[in-house]
């Protein structure tokens, strides 16, 4: 490939029947928050994930929010949650006036720590929410015995784990409730959007309750609200993107971590770059191929690398900061001081690579072959 192209870390894959869809979308003239698209995507969604129930909303920060309305969190409850995240998930129990409590994650996964959960609950403890982060299941058997131990819900928060595998079951479809995101660089989009899945019934009905401005759910509209509601719908355009993509999926998926053993593969003889693993039982979808540098072992840190492989066209991210020092916290009275080394060590020297499901051979390997050669450069002066 030419040295001048520029390599994004993540783009859209449009590659199935969006543009049919759209078009019938418009010409029925259900173009908002209403039309077959939307009962479409959401059922056939949510049995991909193997659920009985789908609520589709505006992204999956509000599919989070949902998630906990519906369950009854609130203010006094306490949601247990990983250090290392994106800050959705934060962001949604303090929309609940719940507290988020935090907990380190594994080496290796990135994940929640199992072993670290039980000395964070207390009385006021209501859910645990996992993040399936960057693709790789949470240990949800760990978590599960543990929610069932204290009668806590869980919700997991599988934005980034479209078709990702636990035992044979889908991320999103153990816990009491599953979250997705849909965003522009999700393994699956709608531009913007989300959806929660649920075996519940009534989370379901809560669900849609809240979504739509608690308005009554038989659909009549005498203006008088019993709740405080939230316009969080998905709109039938959207939904026709989604169920066109839904429809590409597997291949998606397996774009993806194809890309990713190729990575894998080719990375596998530069020091300090670890690469991300994937656990017996588990299905890694690699949402994002993401790495951690060892500055002593590469001769760099990361953000020294990352600066130099964009210029040389290629973009990469940084990976989240930890959430216990996240600066608004003091805002809301939250300050602690415990310690979360694992999430503290990743989050300064962890970046992902161009992850997207479209990304050639021949990118990948321009980009590894330039990782190579910036660590010769760094070697040899």
């Amino acid at each position: 490939m030419k040295k001048t192209e520029f390599i994004p870390v993540c783009m859209p894959y449009l590659a199935g029947k969006e543009e049919t869809y759209i078009i019938d979308a418009i010409r029925s003239g259900w173009i908002s928050s209403a039309g077959q698209y939307i009962e479409k995507f959401e059922k056939e969604f949510a049995s991909f994930c193997g659920r009985r129930f789908g609520v589709s909303t505006t992204n999956g920060t509000t599919a989070l929010h949902l998630s906990l309305l519906s369950l009854g969190i609130g203010k006094g409850d306490e949601v247990i949650m990983p250090d290392f995240t994106m800050v959705a998930p934060l962001f949604a129990v303090l929309y609940c006036n719940a507290m988020p409590v935090f907990v380190d994650v594994e080496e290796g996964t990135w994940n929640i720590n199992p072993e670290l959960i039980e000395k964070k609950i207390t009385k006021n403890t209501k859910a645990i929410m996992p993040v399936h982060i960057y693709g790789h299941p949470a240990e949800m058997n760990a978590i599960t015995r543990i929610a069932n131990k204290y009668g806590l819900k869980i919700i997991e928060d599988a934005a980034e784990a479209h078709g990702a595998e636990y035992f044979n079951k889908k991320c999103g479809g153990i816990g009491d409730v599953g979250c997705f995101s849909f965003f522009a660089n999700k393994i699956i989009t709608t531009g913007e959007g989300g959806m929660l899945v649920t075996d519940n019934g009534k989370i379901a009905e809560n669900a849609k309750y809240f979504r739509n401005l608690c308005f009554p759910i038989d659909g009549t509209r005498n203006y008088s609200h019993g709740n405080l509601g939230y316009n969080f719908r998905l709109t039938n355009i959207q939904a026709a993107i989604g169920l066109a993509q839904l429809e590409k999926i597997d291949d998606y998926i397996n774009m993806r971590r194809e890309n990713a053993h190729l990575y894998n593969e080719l990375l596998k003889g530069i020091p300090g770059i670890q690469t991300p693993i994937e656990k017996e039982g588990s299905k890694n979808v690699y949402w994002m191929y993401a790495i951690t540098v060892d500055s002593k072992k590469f001769g760099l840190t990361r953000d020294e690398l990352v600066i130099k492989l964009k210029e040389r066209g290629i973009d990469t991210r940084l990976f989240f900061k930890p959430m216990h020092n996240q600066p608004f916290l003091k805002k809301f009275g939250i300050i602690d001081k415990d310690k979360y080394p694992v999430a503290g060590k990743i989050s300064k020297t962890g970046l992902y690579l161009p992850s997207s499901s479209s990304l050639s051979k021949e990118q990948i390997t321009f980009i590894v072959d330039t990782i190579n050669v910036i660590y010769r450069e760094v070697k040899k002066s």
